[in-house]
């Protein structure tokens, strides 16, 4: 298995489509890719919740990855792609393309019907996904507010390390730092996928990072993270809360993909991202 070793901030980006018709809007990529690392943003997670990529078919999905893949590997940025969300046999394909194609990692989520009561269920189901991309990194994709999966994490993750021979950690997506924080250990990889908890989350260890206002606004991230590490809590509180408010704002005009992607487009005009798919609100 290829090593995994990234710690930092990784952007769950968004897929751009054309403002015009709506398909997959491939040219906007490169430059894209090359904004987030001017601004210190040193890796990308392709079709995740932000990414919807849930909406996209499987050939879109295997187009919108080898475009990243271009991309990411031009200008040096870090490249993980989210595999599940689908049929098992589309969910296996994916596996086999992500590893064929040489990503840096894949993220996956739980099967949304069927869905996994117990870690042993999760960790089976996991691991008849991996063994298709088996030198390929493999995390697990928890965010129980759209799975409506609540397994327990550091139970699973124990489990999960001693079944499935490339898996390396999770994206915890969940306010729930106490259970976040117990997933914390030396050799994991634990990315944090809640932006309103930050402040909290590197003062209990975290120190990987996929939130989507790493898209729009990655400079606060930044400042809340160097103040914590300098010992300037107060600095970083009030940065959290300027996050925080900056969040609540943008969610005025609707879900958080949708909200988010307007953002967004404001911020970045020149970067033609497109409107979100049915049935999120555009």
């Amino acid at each position: 298995m290829k090593r995994f070793n990234f710690k930092g901030l990784m952007a769950p980006v968004f897929t751009p489509y054309s403002n015009e018709n709506g398909e997959l809007n491939i040219d906007a990529i490169e430059p894209y890719v090359k904004m987030l690392k001017a601004k210190q943003v040193e890796g990308v997670l392709v079709n995740g919740t932000t990414g919807e990529g849930m909406l996209l078919n499987t050939s879109e999905r295997m187009l919108v990855t080898e475009a990243w893949k271009r991309a990411c590997s031009t200008h040096g940025v870090t490249m993980m792609v989210q595999i599940g969300g689908a049929p098992f046999p589309d969910v296996v394909q994916l596996a086999k393309h992500a590893s064929r194609i040489g990503v840096d990692a894949v993220l996956c989520l739980p099967e949304l019907y069927f869905k996994p009561k117990t870690s042993e269920n999760l960790v089976a189901y996991m691991k008849e996904v991996a063994k298709h991309c088996p030198a390929t990194p493999f995390f697990y994709y928890h965010i129980p507010m759209f799975t409506d999966v609540h397994v327990h994490m550091p139970a699973f993750l124990n489990m999960a390390e001693t079944t499935i021979e490339n898996f390396c950690g999770i994206k915890y997506t969940s306010g729930d730092l106490e259970q976040g924080s117990a997933c914390l250990k030396e050799g994991r990889t634990i990315f944090l996928g809640a932006d309103t908890i930050l402040c909290g989350a590197v003062a209990s260890g975290f120190d990987s990072f996929i939130m989507t206002t790493l898209n729009i606004c990655p400079e606060m991230a930044i400042k809340i993270i160097d103040n914590m590490k300098r010992g300037a809590i107060e600095e970083a509180r009030a940065e959290q809360c300027k996050l925080n408010q900056h969040i609540a704002s943008i969610l005025e005009h609707g879900d958080w993909v949708s909200a988010m992607k307007k953002a967004f487009r404001e911020r970045y005009p020149s970067l033609e991202v497109g409107q979100t798919r049915p049935p999120l609100r555009f």
